[in-house]
């Protein structure tokens, strides 16, 4: 997704483009999660609007249950919007202020006609208790709430239809931490319960790695590193995963006395108006060489659930000197830039063609 960058003044021509979503490619499997975990500015947020098509892509492919659409019309999009859904992460600007919030929740049971009219009312009351809402709100309007009840609000009027996707922008983040469990608990039992599907755009790491048994990281754009959550967490490959990591507070080890040195990064994100050649990550990785300025890394297969996009990605403490061989990026056995994953791998300790 490229956003236009016009020149203002009489002629307003085009002079660059935002590249905020550049080449991502993952799967979310039917009624499993998928995080995906960045700083502020990445794309992870833009990434969530195209998958609803509230975007219109710049190129690529969104395949949902088999079907093509990115390139379908908004009325071809629209009984699809049944099966997709989305929690806004600001939930004061997604809900509309002339409307109560019976007329909010109930707007996506008559657009399609999911309920007859006499039944729309119970159902409404039914959602708003399980978000932890009273019955008798029904009548009221969004800025008679606080943020964390308009959050319950969006929440509600995304679990309206049911679907079978569910692309939750920091669903918790407004909200109290005592309500935060309650929130997560309650998606969890609605997934095992009507098999939903879930992309979670979240910061707390925590929070994803309880939700989501697979994590994607992005850094300016891109995805740098995706695995199951036991090795992102347990064993990151990426110099920015790592750092991520590092900075999250671990309250075990500072009961033990010990203490994990934070990872550092040095300089500011680059603008993704004009982003780095190669690797993006390249300007603030202590690893850099000049491979990463000319060659850009693929999102490159190093285990059964594990990609990295990094031309030297290893443990911590254990970055090898000399890059990932570049006929290894496109070779057999070593899938890259691919949805999901292979039954095969490219080792990196033996550079030789692993499988299950």
């Amino acid at each position: 997704m490229y956003f236009p960058v016009k020149s203002g003044g009489i002629i307003n021509r085009t002079v660059g483009h935002v590249q905020a979503v550049d080449g991502v490619s993952f799967q979310v499997p039917e009624g499993s999660s998928l995080g995906l975990v960045g700083e502020s500015g990445c794309g992870k947020s833009t990434t969530g609007r195209l998958i609803t098509r509230l975007y219109d892509p710049t190129g690529g492919s969104i395949k949902f249950d088999g079907k093509e659409i990115a390139n379908i019309s908004q009325r071809q999009m629209l009984p699809m919007r049944r099966d997709i859904q989305m929690i806004f992460q600001d939930p004061a600007t997604s809900l509309n202020p002339r409307h109560s919030v019976g007329a909010i929740i109930s707007a996506p049971l008559k657009i399609h006609n999911v309920l007859p009219d006499n039944k729309i009312k119970a159902r409404v009351e039914e959602l708003l208790e399980i978000v932890g809402l009273n019955p008798e709100h029904y009548n009221r309007y969004p800025h008679e709430f606080s943020g964390g009840q308009r959050q319950r609000i969006g929440i509600a009027r995304a679990l309206t239809l049911q679907p079978k996707l569910l692309v939750a922008d920091e669903p918790v983040s407004a909200l109290d931490v005592s309500i935060q469990a309650q929130v997560i608990n309650l998606l969890q039992d609605l997934q095992r319960e009507f098999n939903i599907a879930f992309l979670f755009i979240a910061h707390d790491l925590a929070i994803v790695r309880h939700f989501c048994p697979e994590i994607a990281v992005m850094y300016l754009g891109k995805i740098v590193e995706i695995a199951d959550r036991e090795t992102l967490y347990g064993r990151p490959h990426h110099p920015y995963t790592q750092a991520l990591l590092s900075a999250v507070p671990d309250v075990k080890q500072a009961q033990i006395g010990g203490r994990r040195e934070r990872i550092r990064l040095k300089g500011d994100v680059p603008s993704p108006i004009n982003p780095p050649s190669g690797c993006r990550f390249r300007t603030r990785c202590q690893f850099a060489q000049e491979i990463c300025s000319r060659v850009e890394p693929p999102l490159l297969q190093i285990g059964p659930r594990h990609k990295v996009a990094c031309h030297f990605a290893g443990e911590l403490g254990a970055h090898p000197a000399e890059p990932i061989p570049q006929s290894a990026n496109g070779g057999e056995g070593a899938p890259a830039n691919q949805p999901g994953f292979e039954d095969h791998w490219l080792n990196l300790s033996t550079g030789q063609t692993a499988s299950a």
